[in-house]
């Protein structure tokens, strides 16, 4: 059998730079080439196989893993978050980072991130990624407006000013000056045209949402909708990525670290490096559930806030217990069952350990 060849790539713009160690340690070969597929490939095919190649995760990354995975055995992206020992060394260039790179790949000790296979599903989550960052922007202007008339004692929220029928009412409250009328009309253009975006983008999520069979199901559940849906499924990918729900809930920002070390008080705290995306709409859609009443996930929280536990606390439980809801449907290929989602006592059992019994997280 032939031993692995590890490969590892500094990516830029315009050039690569390879090193290539062997499974015993040494460098077996330096090379630089052209950042392109066809220059990439036409090195790769000149390293003995079976080719095992890591780069870290960055613009061009997602590219190059689609592009290159048919051409090699194994080809993981790395959280470059996790490589201190290319990032904190003192000797620092391309061609020893691609060296550290390899090693640390030959070693075991690169933290992969997710891609996904293929290009349909790459710019599915490219639009799910675009259209909430249209409502940020929305978000944001509103607040600018919001504290744009607050400067002269007109204290309003975004209804008031998002229909333009309303927006008169507005003005006739603020002082007669030309400068400040014209400055509030660009801000509202600037609203308005946010405001279309997201509509428009809503509409297209929706649409691409509706062909996709999981997201059909996902819709079942209360408190979720195609918006949120369509967030899950693109950012999850695939439910086989996760091992475990507590790795589920750790990527989603709903899980507890814990952190000790020697004789110390042991520290709980939510995972920190998290998708705020999917945390945001898995909170949300609890807050809906439980808003709406007489389901199994509103249930649960009242059984949690029964036992004294924490209102945020609940919910986040509650946020839990619909993501693991959703993964398992995906896993199962089964429909929404109000009778299969774990009643108060099975939950109990599967939180606790990483809860606090007072529910407080340092």
């Amino acid at each position: 059998m032939n031993s692995i060849h590890y490969v590892g790539l500094d990516i830029h713009p315009s050039t690569t730079e390879l090193a290539i160690i062997k499974a015993s340690g040494p460098i077996f070969q330096r090379q630089r080439c052209r950042t392109s597929i066809s220059d990439l490939v036409e090195t790769l095919a000149k390293i003995p196989r079976p080719i095992h190649i890591a780069m870290e995760e960055g613009p061009l990354a997602d590219w190059l893993y689609r592009n290159l995975l048919p051409y090699v055995n194994h080809i993981p992206v790395a959280d470059p978050r996790r490589n201190r020992l290319i990032a904190k060394d003192s000797d620092k260039d391309d061609a020893l980072d691609a060296e550290k790179l390899a090693q640390l790949l030959r070693g075991g000790y690169l933290k992969p991130v997710h891609h996904a296979h293929s290009l349909d599903r790459m710019m599915f989550k490219q639009h799910v990624a675009l259209y909430h960052d249209c409502v940020r922007q929305r978000v944001r202007t509103a607040n600018r407006i919001i504290g744009f008339v607050g400067r002269h004692g007109v204290f309003v929220r975004e209804p008031a000013f998002a229909p333009v029928e309303k927006r008169p009412r507005i003005l006739a409250r603020l002082p007669a000056h030309p400068h400040l009328r014209k400055d509030l009309k660009l801000l509202w253009q600037t609203y308005d045209l946010a405001a279309k975006h997201v509509t428009d983008m809503r509409r297209r999520l929706k649409r691409l949402a509706r062909k996709e069979e999981p997201i059909r199901r996902f819709v079942q559940l209360p408190g979720i909708k195609w918006v949120r849906a369509a967030t899950f499924f693109a950012y999850i990918d695939t439910p086989g990525r996760f091992a475990s729900k507590q790795k589920l809930w750790k990527y989603a920002g709903l899980g507890l670290e814990h952190r000790q070390s020697g004789a110390r008080h042991q520290r709980v705290r939510l995972a920190r490096r998290a998708n705020r995306v999917l945390k945001y709409i898995l909170l949300g859609a609890a807050r809906s559930a439980v808003v709406k009443g007489s389901n199994p996930f509103a249930h649960q929280y009242h059984n949690w806030l029964a036992k004294a536990t924490p209102p945020p606390v609940a919910l986040r439980n509650t946020a839990r217990s619909l993501a693991v809801t959703l993964w398992v449907m995906w896993k199962k290929g089964v429909a929404y069952d109000p009778n299969r989602v774990a009643n108060s006592a099975q939950l109990e059992t599967a939180l606790t350990p990483s809860t606090p019994a007072n529910g407080r997280i340092s």
